[in-house]
């Protein structure tokens, strides 16, 4: 060891603890990205033992739930009051913003309360629904135990042990790193990306399907699930990035804990909003998500109510007219509160139907939207995504008239 000295000298003594304790190999990841990952999927940081990042955010759903509901916890008991968004493709989201009209846009989570991915990682550590550590200091303590310990001190400095603020701060940036550097969290590869390269075509289901998705008077999903390539040159990513109330069916088996009669009032709940904005008009407003990789989901919108894509599409398309089949016997909107009813979307189409009015979609609609949906899988999933089943929206639908 004592040859090595004069190597340290020279290096510094951060570098000769990268050179003995060398980054796996990740994906030609820089070594702050490198270390990002491991932190990622290290359970020994929650205060179970049993819960990483990784945990709930499954590389084989679209680093998204296998459930849509996580549970967590110190034992692991505590359920999730919201489904567990994909980390794909939110590389290049930036804080909450309101636009001169006061349309939100931007910001991490359902409610946009993460101004950064820095931000963003640092709350699953100290959710005491999640991995449950009762503070930063705990999580840096676990962090220096670690089998990556050396290679943080060499990216951070001795020092950063004594100030576990900035220690935990750090360990963000590294996860922070890892998602922006890691091309399995954005790819650009699915079906979708090919065709618009000219290297495949869409199928006759598929190309309908994309024209429903633009059509103003039909899907009209564009309207918020952007497919236009962003001003960064990237393609499209299929979301505006923006807020929208959808009165989504309260979820049955969802025990959530919310201050206001039981209900989760999304963005208005947000504490980062400006003081000039009307919150009351924002409550029930949830996060556009990105529809990349939607087919591999197993849960869908902030509550995971549905779990059924198809199932999804026919809620869009019958909300207003057979609305018996998504809230039962009971007020329609059944997960807002009655004051904020008015705040639901039923302006745009496919929404803008009475009771009784022949729906925006037909069966055939929804099954070429859905076959489109499909084309938007990265490459490394697309053998997971299922053939588009026979119409069987009313079906599906039926099982909401209990509640």
């Amino acid at each position: 060891m004592l040859k090595l000295w004069p190597m340290a000298l020279a290096m510094g003594l951060g570098a000769l603890v990268l050179w003995l304790n060398p980054a796996p190999r990740h994906h030609g990841l820089s070594p702050l990205a490198a270390l990002g990952h491991d932190i990622f999927h290290d359970v020994a940081l929650s205060a179970s033992g049993r819960q990483s990042c990784a945990t709930c955010h499954r590389a084989e759903f679209g680093h998204a739930s296998a459930s849509g509901i996580e549970t967590g916890g110190p034992d692991m008991q505590a359920q999730g009051q919201r489904n567990v968004p994909s980390l794909r493709y939110v590389h290049t989201r930036s804080a909450l913003t309101f636009d001169k009209e006061g349309k939100a846009s931007g910001g991490f989570f359902w409610d946009g309360r993460a101004a950064s991915l820095q931000a963003q990682a640092m709350q699953p550590f100290l959710n005491p629904l999640e991995m449950a550590n009762p503070d930063a200091a705990s999580v840096v303590q676990k962090l220096s135990r670690s089998t990556y310990a050396a290679r943080f001190t060499a990216l951070n400095g001795a020092a950063i042990w004594q100030q576990p603020e900035l220690a935990f701060a750090a360990m963000a940036e590294a996860l922070a790193a890892y998602q922006k550097e890691d091309p399995d969290l954005h790819r650009f590869d699915s079906k979708f990306d090919r065709v618009m390269k000219g290297r495949a075509t869409f199928s006759d289901a598929e190309q309908r399907g994309w024209s429903l998705f633009k059509d103003k008077e039909k899907g009209n999903c564009a309207a918020c699930h952007t497919a236009e390539a962003g001003a960064d040159g990237l393609p499209p990513l299929f979301t505006d990035n923006s807020y929208d109330n959808l009165g989504v069916p309260r979820h049955p088996g969802l025990g959530l804990h919310q201050p206001i009669s039981g209900h989760d009032l999304g963005l208005c709940q947000n504490r980062l909003l400006p003081a000039d904005v009307r919150a009351d008009s924002l409550c029930g407003a949830f996060k556009v998500p990105s529809l990349r990789n939607v087919a591999v989901r197993r849960a869908f919108f902030h509550n995971a109510a549905i779990t059924d894509l198809r199932e999804v599409l026919s809620f869009y398309a019958t909300r207003d007219t057979h609305a018996r089949l998504w809230y039962g016997k009971g007020p329609v909107f059944n997960d807002l509160p009655s004051r904020y009813r008015g705040n639901v979307n039923r302006s745009e189409a496919p929404y803008d139907r009475k009771p009784g009015e022949r729906p925006r979609l037909s069966e055939q609609d929804t099954d070429d939207l859905l076959a489109f949906l499909q084309t938007l899988t990265d490459a490394d999933l697309a053998a997971s995504v299922a053939k588009p089943r026979a119409a069987v929206a009313v079906a599906n639908a039926a099982a909401h008239a209990d509640r």
